[in-house]
């Protein structure tokens, strides 16, 4: 299991993308229209600088929903290997059967 803390700051990432994903959009878009004058890119490009670095959706981090677990994750099963084969084990995932000779 991960720690408590570090799956709560990614919880408060997640929150904040979500919250800041309209207004970081936009601005984007602004900074990167050619047709707008370069003026107003620079100023929408120093915007989106103010804005908290956990907004943007690079800082979150793909963690196990069982676990907590950060690295071997499966991003179609949103969960890590160690998750997958206990599960597996107790016969949990279906279409999963643990191979044995």
């Amino acid at each position: 299991m991960a720690k408590t803390s570090s799956i709560e700051k990614n919880n408060r990432r997640k929150k904040l993308v979500k919250q800041y994903s309209a207004k970081r959009a936009k601005l984007k878009a602004l900074s990167k229209d050619q047709k707008a004058p370069l003026e107003e890119r620079f100023a929408a490009q120093l915007k989106l600088a103010a804005l908290p670095r956990n907004s943007s959706p690079g800082r979150v981090r793909n963690r196990c929903e069982v676990s907590g677990r950060a690295r071997g994750y499966y991003r179609k099963l949103r969960m890590s290997r160690i998750a997958l084969r206990e599960l597996g084990n107790f016969g949990q995932v279906p279409g999963m059967v643990k191979s044995s000779w």
